[in-house]
This record gives C-alpha cells, sequence and structure tokens, in this order.
C-alpha cells in the first residue's frame, strides 16, 4: 500500500515540478504559437489549400511508414518530392499566400491607421445612395457589380477599366450598369467615398465548392478573397442583391439589410460574419 501512495506520491511531484519549470516567456511562447496555428487553420479551412493539407498529412504518414520498415526505394522517393514540394507549394498558392500577408500587414494597422483618418462623414450619405441604386437595379433586373475600397488600396484594380474619379450619384451607376454601355460588364471601384474607376476586370474566385453562381459573382468572391473591400453584386438574371466579403458570399439583401450591412463594415467595422445574420434577420422580417 505504502508503494502505491509512494509512486501516486511520487506523480504528482513530477507534475508539480513541470509546472513549476514553466515561465512567463513559455507561456507566452504557446500563446503566440496558438494563435499562429489557429490563423493558418482559419487560413486554409475552405480553401484549395485544406485538400493539400490531408495530401501533406498522408504524404508524411507514408514516409513514416516507409522508414518503420526500411523501405528505402519508397523512402528516397518521398524524401525527394517533400523537398522540391516546399517551392512548388509557394508558387501554387502564390495568390493565397499573398492574401493572408496582406490580411497580416493591415489588420494590425487598422487602429493606426485610424488615427490620422480623414473625416468619414460621407459614408451615410454613400451608402444610403448605394442602397437605393442597387434596389432600383434589382427591380429592372440590370446586372452590378461595385467594389467599396476598404484598408486594402485597389490601384492596381482600377488601373484595368476607365478612370472616372466622380461623387456616387445615382444616375452615373445607372448609366455605367445600363445593358447597351460600354463599361456595364466591369466593375465600379469606389475609393474614400468617390467612383475611382469603372469597367474594372476582378480576380475570378477558383474555389470549386462554389456552385450555381455566374461570373459577377465568382469575380466578387474572387476580389474579396484577395483583399477587404466589400462587393455588391446584383444578378442579372435574377434581381438578387449579394455581398461578398471576406471569401464569403451571402445573397437576398433588401433596402434594410443591405444598409445595415454596409453601416457595419464601413463605419463600425464588425466582422463579416455578422452580414450573414443582418441578411438572415432581414429576410425573417420581409
Amino acid at each position: 500500500m505504502s508503494e502505491i501512495f509512494l509512486g501516486i506520491k511520487s506523480f504528482f511531484t513530477y507534475i508539480f515540478n513541470q509546472f513549476s519549470s514553466v515561465s512567463i516567456t513559455d507561456i507566452i511562447d504557446i500563446l503566440l504559437v496558438s494563435v499562429i496555428f489557429f490563423y493558418v487553420y482559419q487560413f486554409i479551412k475552405e480553401r484549395r489549400a485544406g485538400k493539400l493539407i490531408t495530401g501533406i498529412i498522408v504524404l508524411f504518414i507514408v514516409l513514416f511508414l516507409s522508414q518503420l520498415f526500411n523501405m528505402y526505394v519508397l523512402r528516397f522517393i518521398l524524401e525527394s518530392i517533400i523537398r522540391v514540394g516546399v517551392i512548388a507549394l509557394i508558387i501554387i498558392f502564390q495568390p493565397e499566400l499573398r492574401s493572408a500577408l496582406e490580411k497580416v500587414g493591415g489588420e494590425p494597422l487598422k487602429s493606426l491607421k485610424n488615427i490620422g483618418d480623414k473625416n468619414n462623414a460621407y459614408i451615410p450619405s454613400m451608402i444610403e445612395t448605394l442602397c437605393n441604386t442597387c434596389c432600383e437595379l434589382a427591380m429592372t433586373k440590370t446586372g452590378a457589380l461595385i467594389v467599396i475600397e476598404r484598408y486594402t488600396k485597389l490601384g492596381d484594380i482600377a488601373k484595368t477599366g476607365s478612370v472616372i474619379n466622380a461623387d456616387v450619384n445615382s444616375e452615373l451607376l445607372h448609366n455605367i450598369f445600363f445593358n447597351k454601355a460600354p463599361l456595364h460588364d466591369g466593375a465600379v471601384i469606389i475609393s474614400e467615398g468617390r467612383i475611382l474607376s469603372a469597367g474594372c476586370f476582378l480576380p475570378l474566385s477558383t474555389n470549386d465548392t462554389i456552385k450555381g453562381v455566374g461570373t459577377r459573382h465568382r469575380a466578387a468572391l474572387g476580389m474579396s478573397e484577395n483583399s477587404d473591400a466589400i462587393i455588391i453584386v446584383v444578378s442579372e438574371e435574377t434581381g438578387t442583391i449579394s455581398i461578398a466579403s471576406s471569401g464569403k458570399l451571402t445573397r437576398n439583401f433588401n433596402h434594410n439589410t443591405l444598409k445595415s450591412a454596409l453601416t457595419s463594415q464601413l463605419t463600425t467595422d464588425k466582422p463579416a460574419k455578422r452580414v450573414k445574420r443582418i441578411a438572415k434577420e432581414g429576410n425573417k422580417n420581409e
């Protein structure tokens, strides 16, 4: 009995010694690594990289088994693949890596940028104009694609279209998206409350889980995957108003829910998940 007691005592003494040796630096280290792993998981979730990670895990399991059972040829082949695989991954997933680095560089600097930020008094009137215009376009089933720039600058995207540099007004947007107009197929870029450019080409999303959407919606998703912009889409087939944000597409907005979602994103800087909740609440109230 005494031997059992001594064994339990030595076990708890060992556990206590392990915890007592942990310093503040070790705790901070563990927390930082946990945060990094969390954001890596968030990055690869619902992207092409998710399937790739599964393949890599299988590859390492097979490599471990080949080492365990002394399969020299298989181990040599797998080790060679892994050596060149890192470079191949960087090339294949360059757009995703660029998007992740842009967000890493943008998020921590938001508060600093807000210190010297310009007056945002134009936002409420801009939102009202966009809501009225999108609802009018939806009634006539006129397709539209409107990109609202936030922290990530979209100068390279604006250069693909025609420079407008005008105030946001309903008449101009109606003329741009009129189905006989030369710029109606492209996107409008709005920057700091002004229509910067029109007829712009957006990067198409390569997410193969997206089904039943047209080119406009796929372009909106692609833009939201590569920047923090808010993209409004009006469907030419159904007149449905949608918002793309952070790689997510939320549909079936009306005037009130669209206004709430844009206000949430552009003024209070709430998480993108709230956009989906606002749309659902609006649909229940209809």
